[in-house]
């Protein structure tokens, strides 16, 4: 299972020192940075993951209902977990995979039973040049042990994009849109997308648009860390 894994690695790669603060550790994490984590509780909207009181469907989604259906998402984007990301992320940290997905693990139902788990692709251009796809790595440990299909290539990138990240947020859903293929029928099928991070849900938006008009009934987000929106604690 990813917990264990992680700390199987843990042991082997940091020598049993915390990966933030650099203190005994029997993990990746001693206990106090665990307990620092910004874990999301459960008063979520079901479908984008930005609180909600009671955790009922909140207003924009009502208004305008996204092509995803639900979102899971582990931990809020902000210290320390964004540390946690974007080092695996930006400097190639594998080892916190296994880490990541154990907490992604946690949040998700029981019941959950996608017929296929689609890491969101990358860009050719990008994945030669990075060497290798974080949501990827997330995925392979989140499915590992499990009944859960992984299934890489359900869809692609047509075409690379600049990143998301400095957009204003008006400009991002043009700057994805077009920007993924699938050619497998998905008549029926419900699908579980893995991202890193789901900031304002465009990508995820027209990827899940993208794999609803190949014919899938349903897909949902898997996301390690959740962007807060302004004002969200």
């Amino acid at each position: 299972m990813p917990g264990a894994l992680a700390q199987r690695i843990a042991q082997l790669v940091f020598g049993g020192r915390c990966y933030l603060c650099r203190g005994s550790a029997g993990g990746l994490l001693c206990a106090a940075c665990d307990a620092d984590l910004p874990r999301l509780d459960g008063l979520r909207c079901p479908r984008c993951a930005l609180a909600s009181p009671g955790g009922a469907t909140c207003g924009r989604c009502l208004a305008q209902p996204p092509a995803y259906d639900a979102t899971v998402a582990a931990l809020a984007y902000a210290f320390p977990a964004d540390v946690l990301v974007q080092a695996l992320k930006f400097r190639s940290e594998l080892s916190l995979a296994p880490l990541l997905a154990a907490m992604l693990a946690a949040r998700l139902p029981a019941d959950a039973r996608p017929d296929y788990v689609l890491p969101m692709p990358l860009a050719a251009a990008r994945l030669r040049a990075r060497g290798f796809n974080q949501s990827l790595e997330v995925a392979r440990a989140l499915v590992r042990g499990t009944a859960l299909r992984l299934a890489p290539r359900l869809a692609e990138r047509a075409r690379d994009t600049p990143p998301q990240f400095g957009l204003p947020l008006e400009a991002r859903a043009k700057n994805v849109r077009g920007a993924f293929r699938c050619d497998a029928s998905l008549e029926g099928a419900e699908v579980a997308v893995v991202d890193d991070v789901m900031t304002t849900g465009a990508t995820l938006e027209e990827l899940a648009a993208t794999l609803k008009r190949a014919g899938a009934a349903r897909v949902v987000n898997w996301v390690v860390a959740r962007t807060p929106a302004p004002g969200d604690a």
